[in-house]
């Protein structure tokens, strides 16, 4: 490891290191949690797991804050699990690979993982320091942050005592978070029926791909493509060439909250429509090439001959049409800006992932809104975009946004700490992305809330990577401002 002249940096590192061997994608933290919770038994803390493993580890006050107000120090135990083409990379058993690029953290061809761990390492070295002052603390740590905040959605009122909370999920280091979106995932059904491959089809891979992706939340006002989009696109021009292409397979996408990266459909074409394809995909490469130049210069929309798969049958000719129709409908992107915040978005969506699925087509997306009934609109437009198609569509309970407080006293006092600390005003805002204080208030009335942490870029992709000296920074501001809750 590479060492700082911060020495809380260099513990923090080391504790976040450790956290990266344990495999924690989400729904799958049960090794991080029983490793958590023995850890706490370890320190004599008083430590206790719900019934769908979100932790709470109780650490005392330090001498003259024993009966200081509780503050709670929160994060999530799970991390967006994603990988390039080319990584080798097990996310059930191996280990994340640190890689130090000069003042930056990253990791070996995959997501790092300091969403949220960082929160982990550095709540774990703050429990245990024992030249820290501070209130009471309560470490709450829950799983499944990442596919729809389950984790705070089944959490039961009183799981936590304390109303202050300092949520350490936000990823610019000087800014403040005091509210953010709501969200609800859709997923659709689309029924598909197959017929025998004519004589004279040959198969075929159409690939898109090297997209650079992102956060669904932060990114998605950034223009980024979708390569799901954008096979769809693909595939409607060959279609729109006469090419009798029948699908018989189609995938892309992973997590609700990852904007995709690659994508390919595997297709049946005449034999001699080849050179037709060929030439097609190579003109609108560069038609996408040009539209994205900007967000994504490694754009590639490729096809190839392909016998990968042993396909006996092909999706019917009506149905392929539909399912080409289907990805060009769902909606991506911005919806709507704030009319209240300039630069926010306000409601959007994300087609996160399309795949063929026990003779359907299963698609999710993800829709964001920092107003519940825009949120509830969006939605109701993609199930009837599924339905009018001939599918299915279901949406899920979601979670609320988090309306900001600006009259917050833990907002007050952190704005006038941090311009004392580092002689500049930290900047306020409303984000996109989602958090989970929006449910811990809504589940805990009263509770006072505010969200940072260190500067991280590209979450929820294989270019994650953190600021290392924006973790000194953030962990001398969290010390400063314990102090401060007597």
């Amino acid at each position: 490891m590479k060492k700082n002249e911060h020495s809380k940096t260099n513990e923090i590192l080391e504790c976040f290191e450790q956290i990266s061997k344990i495999p924690r994608c989400s729904k799958n933290e049960k090794e991080i949690a029983e490793w958590l919770m023995n850890w706490a038994k370890e320190h004599n803390f008083e430590a206790r797991m719900d019934k769908v493993r979100n932790i709470v580890i109780k650490t005392p006050g330090s001498p003259g804050y024993e009966k200081s107000p509780v503050v709670v120090i929160q994060g999530h135990m799970d991390m967006v699990c994603e990988k390039t083409p080319d990584s080798p990379h097990d996310f059930s058993k191996d280990p994340i690979k640190f890689v130090y690029d000069g003042e930056w953290l990253k990791a070996d061809r995959t997501t790092l993982g300091a969403d949220n761990g960082i929160a982990i390492a550095m709540a774990m070295v703050l429990a245990t320091d024992k030249n820290i002052a501070h209130p009471p603390l309560e470490l709450l740590f829950t799983v499944d942050e990442e596919t729809g905040l389950t984790g705070a959605n089944n959490m039961a009122p009183g799981f936590i005592d304390g109303k202050i909370l300092i949520n350490v999920d936000s990823e610019d280091e000087g800014v403040f978070t005091v509210g953010c979106a709501g969200g609800v995932n859709t997923n659709l059904s689309y029924p598909i029926e197959y017929e025998a491959i004519t004589a004279g089809y040959k198969q075929y891979k159409v690939t898109a791909g090297g997209m650079k992706g992102g956060h669904s939340g932060i990114d998605i006002g950034k223009g980024k493509a979708n390569a799901l989009r954008i096979l769809g696109r693909s595939l409607y021009q060959l279609k729109k060439q006469d090419i009798d292409l029948r699908l018989v397979d189609v995938k892309g996408g992973s997590a609700h909250n990852a904007i995709p990266r690659d994508s390919f459909a595997m297709v049946f074409l005449p034999a001699n429509d080849a050179e037709k394809a060929k030439n097609t995909i190579a003109e609108w490469s560069k038609v996408f090439n040009s539209e994205f130049k900007a967000t994504d210069p490694d754009l590639t929309v490729s096809i190839s001959e392909n016998n990968e798969g042993n396909f006996a049958k092909v999706i019917t000719a009506a149905k392929t049409q539909k399912v080409i129709e289907l990805m060009l409908v769902i909606p991506h992107g911005v919806e709507s800006m704030s009319p209240d915040i300039p630069g926010l978005v306000e409601t959007s969506n994300n087609f996160a992932n399309l795949k063929v699925e026990n003779e359907a087509v299963k698609i999710l997306t993800s829709q964001r809104s920092s107003v519940v009934t825009k949120l509830q609109a969006l939605s109701h437009r993609i199930e009837s975009a599924a339905r009018l198609a001939g599918g299915e569509a279901k949406s899920g309970e979601g979670y609320p946004p988090w309306q900001p407080n600006m009259d917050s006293p833990l907002l007050a006092r952190s704005l006038k700490l941090y311009e004392k600390m580092f002689n500049k005003k930290p900047v306020v805002e409303v984000i996109h992305a989602g958090l989970e204080c929006g449910i811990i208030g809504d589940r805990n009335p009263g509770m006072d809330m505010i969200s940072i942490g260190p500067t991280l870029k590209f979450p929820h992709s294989p270019d994650e990577k953190i600021h290392v000296g924006s973790i000194g920074k953030v962990w001398d501001f969290i010390v400063e401002l314990l102090k401060e809750l007597k």
